[in-house]
């Protein structure tokens, strides 16, 4: 097993993430080239897109030759449900950008038959030639996707139960934590190690344990996000807060890349 350490990013605060994180995806958006995305929801996402919409509006970048895959979504909630990720997406980045609404993928989590939805979600990463840059947050339990403590790091996009912690995380979109959905549709492990360039984006002293046990704990599946340092070819980009555990921290931005 090779470990390839990832490149790290600290910055001031959450916005600064978020500026920083929106000038790397813009980067990926601004020559216009046919580019696949795959993108994350969650608090830590809802600034850097209001940012990519705000550079959208202004005609600095454009999705029209994007596509994107989502990395989850619950099982049983519909998709114009508030607590879903298709309305999450919806409301955060789809309807404000020229993104072809054809190219915007989200696994159908109100399917009957759950396996088959999350075989055909993968033969479709697949058939469009994988994932060029993904975006990823991180569970305050190291999860990435739904990717849960224990998880395989050969899984494939699969059904998952959600841990408690997970679904306490995630209460604030529903009405209570007994409405909050119990499974989902992830993609897996050995799905995300596939994408060809992979941006972890980190804010908050919550995230801090999770942060360094990805970067600094052993590579194990107690830590589904300690897979990433067998990747090769990740940037973890992450406020000083996020960051308050790493014992080796970069001194300089000199690793910086765009």
């Amino acid at each position: 097993m090779t470990e390839y350490p990832p490149r790290i990013e600290i910055v001031g605060n959450a916005d600064a993430v978020a500026e920083r994180a929106a000038a790397i995806v813009g980067i990926q958006l601004r020559n216009r080239r046919p580019i696949t995305l795959g993108l994350a929801t969650g608090a830590t996402m809802t600034p850097l897109y209001a940012r990519l919409v705000a550079a959208t509006r202004a005609g600095l970048i454009s999705f029209h030759a994007a596509s994107s895959f989502n990395l989850d979504e619950y099982v049983g909630v519909a998709p114009r449900s508030p607590g879903s990720f298709h309305a999450y997406m919806q409301e955060h980045l789809f309807r404000h950008v020229d993104m072809p609404a054809e190219r915007a993928q989200i696994p159908d989590g109100m399917v009957n038959d759950v396996a088959s939805e999350a075989a055909r979600y993968e033969a479709q990463i697949a058939a469009a030639g994988g994932i060029d840059l993904l975006l990823l947050g991180i569970g305050t339990n190291g999860h990435i996707g739904f990717n849960e403590p224990g998880s395989d790091f050969a899984s494939r996009t699969r059904e998952i139960r959600l841990d408690e912690a997970t679904r306490t995380a995630n209460a604030g979109s529903f009405l209570d934590l007994t409405s909050v959905p119990r499974r989902a549709i992830t993609m897996g492990i050995a799905t995300i190690l596939d994408a060809k360039r992979i941006l972890l984006i980190a804010t908050g002293p919550e995230k801090a344990a999770a942060v360094a046990a990805a970067i600094e704990g052993p590579i194990g599946t107690d830590c589904p996000a300690s897979a990433l340092r067998l990747h090769g070819n990740v940037d973890v980009l992450c406020d000083e807060s996020a960051a308050a555990a790493l014992v080796n921290r970069p001194h300089t931005n000199d690793r910086r890349r765009a």
